[in-house]
């Protein structure tokens, strides 16, 4: 596996402005000459390892930093839209992708977002839809991936309402449900337990909210939790909202309500205790479940949130998708990126856990880059709490890279330095660069077929390079 070179201009730029230095104060705290520099924070270099040992030393700077933020997320965003067939004259290389999500990236997410748009009017066309989404002469991006982009490009965390909930949990102590109960009284706010069929409806104008009864403990007190946060922290939701500037009404309402759902899973898993507990566990989802009252799936999108900067955890991906593929969450703090349209590689174990209900799925993987991963799924069917109500079927996927696997609980007495036990895994099939994989459903965009009616092997065609 060919190490890759670390070039992180933006980053060293950034960190220069916030320290107030100039290219030749910074060179010459970090031993280097002025054109070294240049170049380096220019992405003509990549990071030195003296440059690292200099921003460790005189700085205090974590250097895992250098290799987060938006630019993989960019790279694997870029080269998926590149690959639509309207791009005839093929994409551009791979190194040409990475120098543009460096150092334009603004560029980068235009063209992504006019990508998007295209897609969305072309797929609205080709179904006849009248609402062609236009306001004002313009067409806008679906409000839902719009939301989903904005927790993606964040990392997932969102540092003033994570310690607000912190707060909250502090304040609380052992006594959470004691906690919640007087936070609603505090606001004039009652709570019944009913049989509507509806998990949770807040009647503004009589003061009352209404639970099931049916739903599980850790779900009433999660949902208490997101109404108390649209209530009770509304302003400071509004205040990140404001900041965001989504496009529509609709797309801040729906971020609104993803900010409370985070404001409610941070409070459950506080960020501090939670990420202690989870380094102590090695990341056993079932204890930690039990310790902090949260549901399996709660769990593990928490672990996949902990990018708090100066106190990261183990750098997770997060997936959740449904019986037929479709991935209705996503989230990666890894360079493994998943594909924004179409459902998720084949091979990959989350896809299984269906066949085996309650029980954890490990698999070892590598992708076409070369970088190896540990893989856990579970199956996380919910139940309507009735024999007539439907059971919602979804399967959630947690992994990371190898390099953090003995972190892991999951991953014991596995073979991790056989390189036969990896399964080669992709993104999606039509740019995934493996030509002979026996479960491709589509040909990769950016290659050449060769059709012979004369053989026939694994596929009806032959991938050329």
């Amino acid at each position: 596996m060919v190490k890759q070179k670390l070039y992180a201009g933006a980053k060293l730029r950034e960190l220069r402005g916030r320290m107030g230095l100039t290219q030749k104060e910074f060179a010459e705290k970090l031993g280097v000459s002025l054109p070294y520099l240049n170049q380096m924070e220019n992405n003509n270099r990549p990071v030195s390892s003296t440059v690292m040992l200099g921003l460790v030393q005189e700085f205090g700077f974590d250097i895992t930093e250098l290799a987060s933020g938006d630019t993989e997320r960019l790279v694997s965003d870029m080269r998926e839209a590149l690959a639509d067939p309207v791009f005839t004259e093929g994409a551009p290389p791979l190194p040409d992708l990475r120098l543009t999500a460096s150092n334009a990236p603004g560029l980068a997410r235009a063209f992504l977002h006019l990508h998007r748009a295209y897609r969305q009017t072309n797929e609205r066309l080709a179904s006849l839809d009248e609402a062609l989404g236009q306001q004002g002469g313009r067409v806008t991006a679906s409000p839902w991936e719009e939301v989903r982009d904005f927790f993606h490009y964040c990392d997932n965390y969102v540092d003033a309402v994570d310690r607000a909930a912190e707060n909250f949990a502090a304040k609380a102590g052992n006594t959470l449900d004691h906690a919640i109960n007087d936070a609603f009284e505090r606001i004039g706010v009652s709570i019944r337990f009913v049989s509507d069929g509806q998990m949770r409806y807040f009647d503004a104008e009589r003061r009352e909210l209404n639970l099931s009864r049916h739903s599980a403990p850790e779900t009433q007190r999660f949902q208490l939790l997101h109404q108390l946060a649209l209530l009770d922290q509304s302003r400071l939701l509004d205040a990140t909202l404001d900041l965001a500037r989504f496009q529509t009404d609709t797309a801040r309402d729906i971020a609104k309500v993803g900010m409370a759902n985070y404001y409610a899973g941070a409070v459950l898993m506080p960020y501090t205790r939670f990420a202690e507990a989870a380094a102590e566990t090695r990341h056993d989802l079932e204890q930690l479940s039990i310790r902090f009252g949260a549901s399996i799936e709660q769990i593990a999108h928490r672990l996949s949130t902990l990018q708090r900067p100066g106190a990261n955890g183990l750098p997770f991906f997060f997936v959740r998708v449904d019986q037929a593929g479709t991935i209705t969450k996503r989230h990666s703090a890894t360079k493994l990126q998943f594909a924004r349209f179409g459902g998720a590689c084949p091979l990959w174990n989350v896809h299984q856990a269906f066949e085996m209900p309650g029980h954890f799925l490990r698999q070892l993987a590598e992708t076409p880059d070369g970088v190896r991963y540990f893989c856990l799924a579970r199956d996380v069917s919910k139940s309507g709490g009735s024999f007539h109500a439907p059971t919602r079927r979804f399967a959630i996927g947690l992994g990371c890279e190898m390099r953090h696997a003995g972190s892991v609980v999951y991953a014991d007495g596995m073979d991790l330095n056989n390189p036969a036990a990896y399964q080669p895994i992709g993104i999606s099939c039509r740019i995934c660069e493996r030509s002979a994989c026996h479960q491709r459903s589509v040909p990769p965009l950016e290659r050449h077929l060769t059709i012979d009616p004369n053989r026939r092997g694994t596929l009806p065609y032959e991938v050329g390079r």
